[in-house]
Protein backbone atom coordinates (compact mmCIF):
# COMPACT_ATOMS: atom_id res chain seq x y z
CA UNK A 1 0.00 0.00 0.00
CA UNK A 2 1.57 3.31 -0.72
CA UNK A 3 0.11 6.71 -0.31
CA UNK A 4 1.69 9.41 -2.72
CA UNK A 5 3.73 11.71 -2.05
CA UNK A 6 5.77 11.33 1.05
CA UNK A 7 6.59 14.66 2.58
CA UNK A 8 9.07 14.39 5.89
CA UNK A 9 10.13 16.92 8.68
CA UNK A 10 12.24 16.32 11.77
CA UNK A 11 9.96 16.62 14.57
CA UNK A 12 12.32 14.23 16.24
CA UNK A 13 15.44 16.15 17.43
CA UNK A 14 16.16 18.73 20.73
CA UNK A 15 16.45 21.87 18.39
CA UNK A 16 12.34 21.10 17.56
CA UNK A 17 11.07 19.89 21.18
CA UNK A 18 12.76 23.34 22.33
CA UNK A 19 10.90 25.22 20.10
CA UNK A 20 8.12 23.15 17.64
CA UNK A 21 6.64 26.21 16.55
CA UNK A 22 7.86 27.23 13.42
CA UNK A 23 7.94 24.05 11.91
CA UNK A 24 4.86 23.83 13.20
CA UNK A 25 4.11 27.00 10.77
CA UNK A 26 6.16 25.73 7.90
CA UNK A 27 4.18 22.27 8.13
CA UNK A 28 0.78 24.11 8.00
CA UNK A 29 2.02 26.24 4.98
CA UNK A 30 3.72 23.63 2.50
CA UNK A 31 2.27 20.36 3.34
CA UNK A 32 -1.25 20.99 5.76
CA UNK A 33 -1.87 17.22 5.29
CA UNK A 34 0.86 15.00 4.93
CA UNK A 35 2.25 11.62 4.48
CA UNK A 36 5.46 10.96 5.43
CA UNK A 37 5.47 7.22 4.33
CA UNK A 38 4.03 5.79 8.22
CA UNK A 39 1.66 8.23 9.00
CA UNK A 40 -0.36 11.03 8.15
CA UNK A 41 0.27 14.51 9.88
CA UNK A 42 -2.63 16.68 10.25
CA UNK A 43 -1.47 20.67 11.13
CA UNK A 44 -4.58 22.87 10.59
CA UNK A 45 -7.42 23.30 13.39
CA UNK A 46 -10.22 22.78 10.94
CA UNK A 47 -8.40 18.46 9.89
CA UNK A 48 -7.73 18.10 13.45
CA UNK A 49 -11.29 19.31 14.63
CA UNK A 50 -12.82 16.58 11.98
CA UNK A 51 -10.52 14.01 12.92
CA UNK A 52 -11.73 14.39 16.17
CA UNK A 53 -15.52 14.43 15.19
CA UNK A 54 -15.86 11.96 12.17
CA UNK A 55 -16.31 8.58 13.33
CA UNK A 56 -14.65 7.02 10.55
CA UNK A 57 -11.23 7.67 12.59
CA UNK A 58 -11.09 5.59 15.63
CA UNK A 59 -9.67 5.75 18.62
CA UNK A 60 -8.88 1.96 19.16
CA UNK A 61 -5.16 2.62 18.27
CA UNK A 62 -3.32 0.82 21.24
CA UNK A 63 -2.29 -2.40 19.10
CA UNK A 64 1.14 -3.73 19.58
CA UNK A 65 0.55 -6.80 17.10
CA UNK A 66 3.05 -6.60 14.42
CA UNK A 67 5.56 -4.10 15.99
CA UNK A 68 6.32 -5.97 19.07
CA UNK A 69 8.61 -9.31 19.34
CA UNK A 70 6.38 -11.98 20.05
CA UNK A 71 8.46 -12.39 23.65
CA UNK A 72 8.42 -8.82 24.47
CA UNK A 73 4.25 -8.75 23.34
CA UNK A 74 4.25 -11.61 25.93
CA UNK A 75 6.24 -9.72 28.88
CA UNK A 76 4.46 -5.91 28.27
CA UNK A 77 1.07 -7.54 27.55
CA UNK A 78 -0.68 -6.38 30.51
CA UNK A 79 0.64 -2.97 29.57
CA UNK A 80 -1.79 -3.09 26.63
CA UNK A 81 -4.92 -4.98 28.52
CA UNK A 82 -4.94 -2.15 30.60
CA UNK A 83 -4.73 0.71 28.34
CA UNK A 84 -7.09 -1.09 25.40
CA UNK A 85 -9.81 -1.30 28.56
CA UNK A 86 -9.49 2.63 28.80
CA UNK A 87 -12.34 4.95 27.73
CA UNK A 88 -9.73 7.10 26.08
CA UNK A 89 -8.90 3.92 23.85
CA UNK A 90 -12.04 3.18 22.97
CA UNK A 91 -14.85 3.98 20.68
CA UNK A 92 -19.02 3.78 20.67
CA UNK A 93 -20.78 1.67 21.71
CA UNK A 94 -18.12 0.72 24.58
CA UNK A 95 -16.83 4.66 25.11
CA UNK A 96 -20.37 5.85 25.80
CA UNK A 97 -20.82 3.17 28.09
CA UNK A 98 -17.60 3.69 29.33
CA UNK A 99 -18.09 7.63 29.89
CA UNK A 100 -21.58 7.57 30.89
CA UNK A 101 -20.17 5.14 34.11
CA UNK A 102 -17.20 7.29 35.07
CA UNK A 103 -19.07 10.63 34.49
CA UNK A 104 -21.45 9.80 37.13
CA UNK A 105 -19.02 9.02 39.71
CA UNK A 106 -16.41 12.18 38.11
CA UNK A 107 -19.46 14.65 38.76
CA UNK A 108 -18.88 18.30 38.18
CA UNK A 109 -20.03 18.79 41.83
CA UNK A 110 -16.91 16.64 43.12
CA UNK A 111 -14.73 19.12 41.21
CA UNK A 112 -16.37 22.17 43.03
CA UNK A 113 -16.21 21.01 45.95
CA UNK A 114 -12.37 20.41 45.75
CA UNK A 115 -11.57 24.03 44.91
CA UNK A 116 -11.09 25.52 48.49
CA UNK A 117 -8.50 22.11 49.24
CA UNK A 118 -6.79 23.03 45.87
CA UNK A 119 -6.10 26.52 47.27
CA UNK A 120 -5.01 24.88 50.38
CA UNK A 121 -2.86 22.43 48.65
CA UNK A 122 -1.11 25.43 46.34
CA UNK A 123 -0.73 27.51 49.99
CA UNK A 124 1.19 24.72 51.82
CA UNK A 125 3.40 23.74 48.54
CA UNK A 126 4.21 27.59 48.45
CA UNK A 127 4.98 28.27 52.12
CA UNK A 128 7.33 25.17 52.43
CA UNK A 129 9.28 27.02 48.94
CA UNK A 130 9.46 30.20 51.13
CA UNK A 131 10.09 28.40 54.57
CA UNK A 132 13.55 26.82 52.85
CA UNK A 133 14.94 30.76 52.65
CA UNK A 134 17.51 29.99 49.87
CA UNK A 135 14.68 32.01 47.80
CA UNK A 136 14.99 29.62 44.66
CA UNK A 137 12.46 26.94 43.63
CA UNK A 138 12.33 24.94 40.41
CA UNK A 139 8.18 24.86 39.48
CA UNK A 140 8.23 21.37 38.38
CA UNK A 141 9.51 20.09 41.88
CA UNK A 142 7.82 22.16 44.07
CA UNK A 143 4.89 23.16 42.73
CA UNK A 144 3.63 21.31 39.24
CA UNK A 145 4.46 18.03 39.58
CA UNK A 146 3.19 17.35 43.52
CA UNK A 147 -0.03 19.28 43.05
CA UNK A 148 -2.11 17.76 40.69
CA UNK A 149 -0.99 13.57 42.16
CA UNK A 150 -1.93 15.40 45.46
CA UNK A 151 -5.27 16.30 44.42
CA UNK A 152 -6.84 13.19 42.22
CA UNK A 153 -5.02 10.96 45.18
CA UNK A 154 -7.22 12.85 47.93
CA UNK A 155 -10.45 12.75 45.52
CA UNK A 156 -9.89 8.97 44.72
CA UNK A 157 -8.75 8.67 48.92
CA UNK A 158 -5.12 7.62 48.88
CA UNK A 159 -3.85 8.26 52.08
CA UNK A 160 -1.11 10.83 51.94
CA UNK A 161 1.89 8.24 52.54
CA UNK A 162 0.79 6.62 48.96
CA UNK A 163 0.79 9.72 46.79
CA UNK A 164 4.34 9.79 45.67
CA UNK A 165 3.72 6.02 44.47
CA UNK A 166 0.92 7.34 42.33
CA UNK A 167 2.76 9.63 40.66
CA UNK A 168 5.94 8.03 39.93
CA UNK A 169 3.43 4.99 38.25
CA UNK A 170 1.64 8.12 36.31
CA UNK A 171 5.17 9.34 35.34
CA UNK A 172 6.05 6.09 34.33
CA UNK A 173 2.87 5.36 31.93
CA UNK A 174 3.41 9.02 30.43
CA UNK A 175 6.30 7.85 29.60
CA UNK A 176 5.63 4.45 28.02
CA UNK A 177 2.72 6.40 26.36
CA UNK A 178 5.03 8.91 24.37
CA UNK A 179 8.56 8.34 25.18
CA UNK A 180 10.77 8.46 22.00
CA UNK A 181 13.70 6.78 23.13
CA UNK A 182 14.70 3.24 25.17
CA UNK A 183 11.14 1.66 23.99
CA UNK A 184 12.23 -1.74 26.09
CA UNK A 185 12.74 0.28 28.69
CA UNK A 186 10.21 2.06 29.22
CA UNK A 187 7.39 -0.88 28.21
CA UNK A 188 8.84 -2.89 30.90
CA UNK A 189 8.86 0.52 33.29
CA UNK A 190 5.16 0.96 32.42
CA UNK A 191 4.40 -3.01 33.29
CA UNK A 192 5.86 -2.71 36.68
CA UNK A 193 4.03 0.48 37.58
CA UNK A 194 0.68 -1.22 35.56
CA UNK A 195 0.99 -4.20 38.13
CA UNK A 196 1.70 -2.44 41.32
CA UNK A 197 -1.01 -0.18 40.43
CA UNK A 198 -3.54 -2.56 39.11
CA UNK A 199 -2.91 -4.66 42.50
CA UNK A 200 -3.37 -1.49 45.06
CA UNK A 201 -6.91 -0.53 43.08
CA UNK A 202 -8.17 -4.34 43.55
CA UNK A 203 -7.14 -4.15 47.19
CA UNK A 204 -8.66 -0.85 48.06
CA UNK A 205 -11.71 -1.36 45.92
CA UNK A 206 -12.21 -4.48 48.27
CA UNK A 207 -12.27 -2.64 51.53
CA UNK A 208 -14.48 0.04 49.40
CA UNK A 209 -17.06 -2.41 48.82
CA UNK A 210 -17.08 -3.43 52.19
CA UNK A 211 -16.47 -0.23 53.78
CA UNK A 212 -17.84 2.36 51.58
CA UNK A 213 -16.35 6.18 51.76
CA UNK A 214 -17.15 9.64 50.33
CA UNK A 215 -13.78 9.48 47.63
CA UNK A 216 -13.90 8.53 43.98
CA UNK A 217 -13.04 5.00 44.44
CA UNK A 218 -16.20 4.01 46.09
CA UNK A 219 -18.23 5.90 43.54
CA UNK A 220 -16.24 3.97 40.72
CA UNK A 221 -17.17 0.69 42.56
CA UNK A 222 -20.47 2.32 43.31
CA UNK A 223 -21.63 3.79 40.03
CA UNK A 224 -24.16 1.28 37.48
CA UNK A 225 -26.06 2.40 34.71
CA UNK A 226 -28.98 0.29 33.23
CA UNK A 227 -27.87 -2.42 35.52
CA UNK A 228 -24.35 -2.22 34.15
CA UNK A 229 -21.38 -1.68 36.35
CA UNK A 230 -17.39 -1.67 35.94
CA UNK A 231 -15.62 -4.99 35.55
CA UNK A 232 -12.43 -4.99 37.50
CA UNK A 233 -10.46 -4.49 34.65
CA UNK A 234 -12.02 -1.46 33.57
CA UNK A 235 -11.99 -0.08 37.50
CA UNK A 236 -8.21 -0.80 37.47
CA UNK A 237 -7.84 0.95 33.91
CA UNK A 238 -10.28 4.19 34.47
CA UNK A 239 -8.46 4.88 37.71
CA UNK A 240 -5.03 4.49 36.57
CA UNK A 241 -6.42 6.64 33.39
CA UNK A 242 -7.66 9.31 36.34
CA UNK A 243 -4.43 9.56 37.84
CA UNK A 244 -1.90 9.46 34.77
CA UNK A 245 -4.65 12.08 32.71
CA UNK A 246 -4.81 14.23 35.80
CA UNK A 247 -1.20 14.53 36.62
CA UNK A 248 0.89 14.58 33.30
CA UNK A 249 -1.26 17.28 31.60
CA UNK A 250 -2.19 19.33 34.99
CA UNK A 251 1.85 19.28 35.69
CA UNK A 252 2.26 20.69 32.17
CA UNK A 253 -0.21 22.91 32.26
CA UNK A 254 1.36 24.24 35.45
CA UNK A 255 4.87 24.03 34.36
CA UNK A 256 4.57 25.66 30.87
CA UNK A 257 2.45 28.54 31.83
CA UNK A 258 4.31 29.69 34.43
CA UNK A 259 7.39 29.31 32.07
CA UNK A 260 5.41 31.21 28.94
CA UNK A 261 4.50 33.86 31.46
CA UNK A 262 8.22 34.36 32.63
CA UNK A 263 9.17 34.56 28.96
CA UNK A 264 6.45 37.27 28.13
CA UNK A 265 7.18 39.66 31.31
CA UNK A 266 4.28 42.26 29.99
CA UNK A 267 2.13 39.45 30.63
CA UNK A 268 3.04 38.36 33.97
CA UNK A 269 2.65 42.46 34.82
CA UNK A 270 -0.73 41.82 33.62
CA UNK A 271 -1.83 38.83 35.56
CA UNK A 272 -0.22 40.11 38.74
CA UNK A 273 -2.37 43.71 38.55
CA UNK A 274 -5.12 41.68 37.40
CA UNK A 275 -5.53 38.50 39.13
CA UNK A 276 -9.09 38.29 37.80
CA UNK A 277 -7.86 37.66 34.27
CA UNK A 278 -6.76 33.80 35.44
CA UNK A 279 -9.64 32.18 33.52
CA UNK A 280 -8.96 33.74 30.62
CA UNK A 281 -5.34 33.82 31.20
CA UNK A 282 -5.61 30.17 31.64
CA UNK A 283 -7.39 28.86 28.64
CA UNK A 284 -4.74 31.11 26.34
CA UNK A 285 -1.72 29.68 28.10
CA UNK A 286 -3.61 25.96 27.11
CA UNK A 287 -3.75 27.26 23.80
CA UNK A 288 -0.11 28.76 23.59
CA UNK A 289 2.37 25.64 25.21
CA UNK A 290 -0.89 23.08 24.59
CA UNK A 291 0.51 20.62 27.31
CA UNK A 292 -0.68 17.74 24.97
CA UNK A 293 0.84 18.22 21.75
CA UNK A 294 0.28 15.36 19.73
CA UNK A 295 -2.41 12.43 19.80
CA UNK A 296 -3.18 10.19 16.94
CA UNK A 297 -6.19 7.96 15.30
CA UNK A 298 -6.79 5.34 12.79
CA UNK A 299 -8.77 5.70 9.55
CA UNK A 300 -11.80 2.57 9.74
CA UNK A 301 -12.30 3.36 6.10
CA UNK A 302 -10.96 5.23 3.33
CA UNK A 303 -11.56 8.97 2.95
CA UNK A 304 -10.66 12.06 2.07
CA UNK A 305 -9.60 14.69 4.59
CA UNK A 306 -7.83 18.82 3.85
CA UNK A 307 -7.65 17.37 -0.06
CA UNK A 308 -6.23 14.28 0.74
CA UNK A 309 -7.30 10.35 0.35
CA UNK A 310 -6.35 8.48 3.91
CA UNK A 311 -6.70 5.09 3.28
CA UNK A 312 -8.34 2.50 5.50
CA UNK A 313 -6.06 1.00 8.39
CA UNK A 314 -3.34 4.29 8.22
CA UNK A 315 -2.37 6.10 11.05
CA UNK A 316 -3.23 9.70 11.40
CA UNK A 317 -1.79 11.89 13.83
CA UNK A 318 -3.21 15.04 14.99
CA UNK A 319 -0.75 17.61 15.78
CA UNK A 320 -2.97 19.56 18.95
CA UNK A 321 0.33 22.27 19.21
CA UNK A 322 -0.05 23.36 15.50
CA UNK A 323 -3.76 23.42 15.46
CA UNK A 324 -3.71 25.89 18.22
CA UNK A 325 -1.31 28.47 16.43
CA UNK A 326 -3.54 28.23 13.10
CA UNK A 327 -3.97 31.94 11.82
CA UNK A 328 -7.17 30.98 10.32
CA UNK A 329 -8.76 30.06 13.71
CA UNK A 330 -6.60 32.63 16.39
CA UNK A 331 -5.53 35.82 15.18
CA UNK A 332 -2.15 36.69 15.44
CA UNK A 333 -1.36 33.25 17.21
CA UNK A 334 1.90 33.83 17.76
CA UNK A 335 1.39 36.46 20.02
CA UNK A 336 0.10 35.72 23.86
CA UNK A 337 -2.73 37.48 24.38
CA UNK A 338 -4.41 36.57 27.97
CA UNK A 339 -7.73 38.25 27.04
CA UNK A 340 -8.08 36.49 23.98
CA UNK A 341 -11.93 35.42 23.23
CA UNK A 342 -13.24 33.66 21.66
CA UNK A 343 -10.61 31.19 21.95
CA UNK A 344 -11.31 27.85 20.71
CA UNK A 345 -8.10 25.85 21.59
CA UNK A 346 -8.90 21.85 21.65
CA UNK A 347 -5.60 21.61 24.34
CA UNK A 348 -8.19 19.46 25.88
CA UNK A 349 -9.33 17.05 22.59
CA UNK A 350 -12.78 18.32 21.44
CA UNK A 351 -15.99 15.48 20.87
CA UNK A 352 -16.79 12.19 22.39
CA UNK A 353 -13.14 12.62 23.42
CA UNK A 354 -13.19 15.56 24.88
CA UNK A 355 -11.31 15.13 28.30
CA UNK A 356 -13.62 14.69 31.16
CA UNK A 357 -11.41 15.93 34.17
CA UNK A 358 -10.65 19.48 32.35
CA UNK A 359 -12.59 21.05 35.02
CA UNK A 360 -10.18 20.10 37.42
CA UNK A 361 -7.24 20.65 35.48
CA UNK A 362 -8.56 24.33 34.49
CA UNK A 363 -8.76 24.31 38.43
CA UNK A 364 -5.54 23.52 39.29
CA UNK A 365 -4.34 25.68 36.62
CA UNK A 366 -5.68 28.60 37.90
CA UNK A 367 -5.25 28.58 41.26
CA UNK A 368 -1.40 27.26 41.20
CA UNK A 369 -0.44 29.92 38.39
CA UNK A 370 -2.41 32.77 39.75
CA UNK A 371 -0.85 32.09 43.12
CA UNK A 372 2.49 32.48 42.03
CA UNK A 373 2.39 35.31 39.94
CA UNK A 374 1.00 37.37 42.98
CA UNK A 375 3.38 35.85 45.94
CA UNK A 376 6.01 36.55 43.75
CA UNK A 377 6.21 39.42 41.49
CA UNK A 378 9.40 39.83 41.04
CA UNK A 379 9.88 36.04 39.89
CA UNK A 380 12.67 35.19 37.46
CA UNK A 381 14.06 32.41 35.50
CA UNK A 382 17.36 30.99 36.64
CA UNK A 383 17.97 30.11 32.99
CA UNK A 384 17.12 30.23 29.65
CA UNK A 385 18.38 26.99 28.83
CA UNK A 386 15.61 24.96 30.07
CA UNK A 387 14.94 20.99 29.13
CA UNK A 388 11.95 19.57 27.52
CA UNK A 389 11.67 15.62 27.89
CA UNK A 390 11.80 13.17 24.84
CA UNK A 391 8.00 12.83 24.52
CA UNK A 392 6.37 12.66 21.24
CA UNK A 393 2.67 13.36 22.64
CA UNK A 394 3.49 15.72 25.94
CA UNK A 395 5.42 18.97 25.86
CA UNK A 396 7.03 18.37 29.32
CA UNK A 397 9.45 20.37 31.35
CA UNK A 398 12.22 18.33 32.83
CA UNK A 399 12.55 21.15 35.48
CA UNK A 400 12.04 25.16 35.69
CA UNK A 401 14.20 26.57 38.19
CA UNK A 402 13.89 29.87 39.17
CA UNK A 403 14.44 32.98 41.56
CA UNK A 404 11.97 34.38 43.77
CA UNK A 405 13.54 38.07 43.92
CA UNK A 406 15.26 38.17 40.67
Amino acid sequence: MQTEPVVQYDLWNQSFRNDPYPLYRQMRDEAPVHWDGYSWFLTRHADVLAAFSDPRFSSERLNPVGWLEEDELREVGLVYEVSQAMMLFRDPPAHTRLRGLVAQAFSAKMTENIRPRIQALVDELLDAVVARGDGTMDVIRDLANPLPGMVIAELLGVPTADQPKFKQWANDYAAFLGGTEEGSVLRRRGLESVMAMGQYIREVALMRRGEPRDDLITALVQAEEAGDRLSELELVATVFLLLFAGNETTTNLIGNGILTLLRNPDAFAQLHADPALIRTATEELLRYESPVQMTNRWAMEDLELGGQQILAGQNVNTLLGAANRDPVQFSDPDRLDLTRRPNKHIAFAHGIHFCLGAPLARAEGQFAINAVVQRFPRLGLATEQVEWLPNDVFRTLRALPVSLES
